[in-house]
């Protein structure tokens, strides 16, 4: 698996594409499971990984990138360290090095996607449209090698002549990218039309990195020994799948493929406890079933809102009880051990803690700066002073607070400015033991002024009613 350096070789491998909504934890680690040497997962956009989190999850036992809105960009775990490559869809050298740093120590590899054709890769210079800029690949490519210790390759297709297809690959291996994968058909080329196994074998004869060759689930590989075949035809090193890993990933068993119905429940059982999205999950199944997806099984199968209703219709029901039981006592154990991430760090001279403010959390009108406000005016000091920097690469926000000559900072970026000082008040307000104004602490003592005059208002009884109304009507 490893060089003598110990990093991953894509020398005489099979290897997992890089999919969309396809390469998931789950799919990667069962093609894992059944024989896959390296698992690529689905290409995610530079720009929005650029805003995740690093985020240990200790009761699914993975390191999740979380966006600022929660979603789970990118989930891995232990079991695929070695072996897993990151790919990003990316069109700038700078923001490409800052989301490799971010994974680096996660992953085996990161690889840059050249060859997707789709819309949604293309219209912002990513994807196969940066077959079109050398330049650009070569700074990209280039960047990230020298910026990071992991190993660096990218996935391409083919250009329309095979002279161009060889001189780009020359220049992509000057570089010092570890590999190239390439997918034998050009840009305007889809899986209908043949895979061009000369073009792989000119490309592969024309470099000394490892070439791994794709394209070849539809009209080549059916069973695991026409990977070889493939491999043969293409003269490639290594071979990568897709489509036909997609449909059943056990195509890397070496003693044989499973049946598609046993394939799923392995699936599944993955999808659950790893917490999958379930419209993921949902949709991972709907390709394996193929054909069959309007069958009245596949139907059920489609109107399934969530992972356990999907266990229901697999007849998985006590497996699913029985391993969200396992995931809430451990979370319930971490509970009760106490979460040590979220205590206050002294770094410097600032104090941080990884929280993040939620709008949900908190009464209409109220907010952890108000509560922090009123707290310093109570104890007569000098009202609290907030300082916001804002990163360059993906415009998120982090702000210090200081009060009482002590500064507070979250250790998390938010999207906006308004939303970091409300974190950093947090920070205070947690760190001194204080309410912060979440539902539930309405009564605290520490309320802004509203809510006070509120109060009063409220208060009043019928006597004190018409001694106002006497009032009024003397004046």
């Amino acid at each position: 698996m490893t060089n003598a350096e110990g990093a991953l070789s894509f020398a005489h491998k099979t290897v997992l594409a890089p999919m969309v909504r396809v390469g998931t934890l789950p799919m990667r680690l069962l093609a894992l499971d059944y024989g896959a040497d390296i698992v690529y997962c689905e290409e995610l956009i530079d720009i929005k990984m650029a805003q995740c989190e690093r985020v240990v999850n200790d009761v699914l036992g993975t390191v999740d990138f979380v966006a600022p809105d929660e979603r789970v960009m990118f989930r891995t775990c232990s079991e695929e360290k070695g072996r897993v490559v990151f790919q990003m869809g990316t069109a700038d050298p700078e923001r490409a090095l800052v989301v490799a740093k971010l994974v680096e120590n996660d992953v085996a590899a990161v690889d840059v996607n050249m060859g997707c054709p789709k819309e949604y890769s293309t219209k912002g210079g990513m994807g196969s449209a940066l077959l079109s800029d050398p330049d650009k690949i070569e700074a990209i490519l280039s960047t990230l090698v020298k910026g990071i210790s992991k190993p660096v390759t990218c996935k391409i297709r083919i250009l329309p002549t095979l002279e161009d297809t060889v001189n780009l690959v020359k220049r992509i291996e000057k570089t010092g990218v570890a590999a190239i994968a390439v997918h034998g058909r050009m840009r305007e080329e889809r899986p209908r039309h043949p895979v061009h196994c000369d073009y792989i074998q000119a490309v592969a004869e024309s470099v000394s990195i490892p070439v791994i060759a794709n394209g070849g689930s539809s009209d080549m590989v059916k069973t695991f020994e026409d990977m070889e075949k493939f491999r043969a035809a293409a003269g490639a090193s290594s071979v990568m799948l897709a489509r036909a890993a997609m449909w059943n990933p056990s195509i890397f068993r070496q003693q044989g493929a499973l049946s598609v119905e046993e394939v799923m429940e392995d699936y599944i059982r993955y999808a659950v406890r790893y917490d999958n999205n379930p419209f993921n999950t949902k949709y991972c199944l709907c390709q394996m079933l193929r054909d069959r997806v309007e069958s009245p099984f596949g139907k059920r199968l489609h109107a399934a809102q969530t992972n356990e209703e999907i266990c229901e219709v697999f007849g998985m029901t006590d497996f699913y009880n029985k391993t969200k039981a396992e995931l809430e006592a451990r979370k319930a154990a971490l509970q009760t051990n106490g979460d040590q991430s979220e205590q206050p760090k002294l770094e410097d001279d600032v104090i941080t803690m990884p929280v993040r403010f939620e709008r949900r959390d908190y009464p209409p009108q109220i907010t952890p700066k108000m509560y922090l406000l009123e707290w310093s005016r109570k104890e007569k000091l000098d009202q609290p002073v907030y300082e916001t920097e804002q990163r360059t690469q993906d415009r998120a926000f982090q702000s210090t607070v200081i009060i009482d000559n002590k500064k507070y900072r979250s250790a998390l970026w938010e999207k906006s400015k308004k939303f970091a000082e409300q974190a950093a008040a947090i920070v205070c307000l947690r760190t001194l033991g204080l309410p912060e104004g979440r539902i539930g602490e309405e009564h605290s003592g520490l309320v802004n002024k509203r809510k006070r005059d509120d109060r009063k208002c409220a208060a009043l009884d019928d006597n004190d009613l018409c001694k106002i109304i006497i009032i009024m009507v003397k004046v």
